[in-house]
């Protein structure tokens, strides 16, 4: 901090006494006298030369915009990798089809785990007692991060394992590569080749009808699909520009959400009251995806799961809020007889982390429950807008 202090000392920093999360901001928002706009950008993203300009150009070009969203994009760039095997379907409870499990992901010697993902036949993260993985499918495409500046082809190192012996075949545009796999890790080094692309992971955010949010092209590979402005349903405070009034009129963001959903929920009450947001694709910032709290973390899933409660509670139709809250009882309820009764029925140790995640979410949703329904109250006295022209925006799966 006292390096930035010197190298801009025209820039006023401002302190906070605790950690606000992401709420934190409002200590800078709650002054607005003599602004023209305000820009947030998340403290694990950068901006591309030209941010600025379109994004004022598009609230200057329509004063019914409260805000203007960048399109973010992933931090690295990206190329393909693909892996083949025979497929398995474990049984029992697991109907999927299962290949190989991905334990670590290196570029030049260093783990870039974090920052792949599957562009087709993965099934998520996971962890057991050695750590997170991933399950890829039989036929999968891995997306492999790439340095800035790096010439192809770049060599890669994946570490790979499997219940079973079985041949995988990888293929990153530079050669095939055929690997024979075990029970035991198994390190394989192949070359990856190619120009890298960009990764989209948000241009302007969206809410489905069983409220949850959304990053409106999440994931997909950046052709310029997205490059013409849209209007949308909500913005990201990952890279924004507000306008001034719309803060005032609305207010900042609720400082009992910490992390994540807090720019969903200061959007949703925007459309209460009239206000529109729209896409500026040409300002474009990188984002280094949850570098912050960690995607999948305890953290990130205890206030995802929590704040999602709380938005509806405080802003959607009582009856879809009504829904969704005994909807996440009775979710938690089957995670609960399949994690902790059925193993103890059959004499196995019982895996309670999922309904332990839940629960603590639920118990502190139900903590701060008082509080969104006072600021339901005051939103719907001052609401402009009703709740079926605003679910016009919602989006089935």
């Amino acid at each position: 901090m006292a390096a930035i202090e010197a190298r801009f000392p025209e820039v006023e920093i401002r302190r906070n006494d605790h950690n606000g999360g992401f709420p934190a901001n409002n200590l800078a928002l709650v002054d607005l006298d003599g602004v023209d706009y305000v820009g947030l950008i998340n403290n694990d993203a950068f901006v591309e030369p030209g941010w600025l300009r379109p994004l004022v150009a598009t609230l200057e070009a329509a004063p019914e915009l409260g805000a203007a969203a960048s399109k973010l994009v992933l931090a690295p760039g990206f190329v393909d990798l693909g892996i083949r095997t025979e497929g398995f379907v474990p049984g029992g409870a697991d109907p999927r089809e299962l290949g190989v499990m991905v334990r670590d992901v290196r570029v030049d010697g260093a783990s870039v785990f974090d920052d792949a993902h599957f562009a087709s036949g993965g099934w998520g993260l996971e962890h057991d007692r050695d750590g997170p993985f991933q399950w890829t499918s039989c036929d999968a495409v891995l997306r492999v991060p790439v340095p800035e500046g790096a010439t192809s082809p770049i060599p890669v190192e994946l570490v790979l394992q499997a219940p079973r012996r079985t041949e995988v075949r990888l293929d990153g545009g530079a050669g095939t590569y055929l690997v024979e796999l075990d029970r035991r890790p198994a390190t394989a080094a192949v070359t990856v080749a190619g120009e890298p692309y960009d990764v989209v992971n948000n241009v302007g955010s969206v809410v489905f009808t069983d409220g949850a949010g959304a990053d409106r092209g999440w994931l997909d590979r950046d052709d310029g699909q997205y490059d013409e402005p849209a209007e949308v349903f909500a913005w990201c405070g990952g890279s924004v520009l507000f306008r001034p009034d719309y803060l005032r009129d609305v207010g900042l963001f609720d400082e009992h959400f910490f992390l994540y959903y807090e720019d969903t929920d200061l959007s949703w009450r925007g459309r209460l009251r009239g206000w529109g947001y729209r896409t500026a694709p040409a300002s474009v910032a990188r984002h280094l995806h949850a570098a912050t709290s960690g995607e999948g973390s305890p953290v990130f899933a205890h206030h995802v799961e929590r704040n999602r409660l709380l938005m509806l509670v405080k802003n959607a139709p009582a009856r879809m809020a009504a829904r969704e809250v005994v909807r996440f009882v009775l979710v938690t309820g089957s995670y609960a007889r399949r994690d902790v009764l059925r193993p103890l029925l059959r004499g196995r140790r019982p895996r309670g982390t999922v309904v332990r995640r839940r629960m603590g979410s639920f118990v502190d949703f139900l903590r701060l429950l008082p509080a969104m329904l006072a600021a339901r109250r005051r939103a719907r006295s001052r609401s402009r807008l009703s709740d079926d022209e605003v679910a016009t925006w919602l989006v089935r799966r």
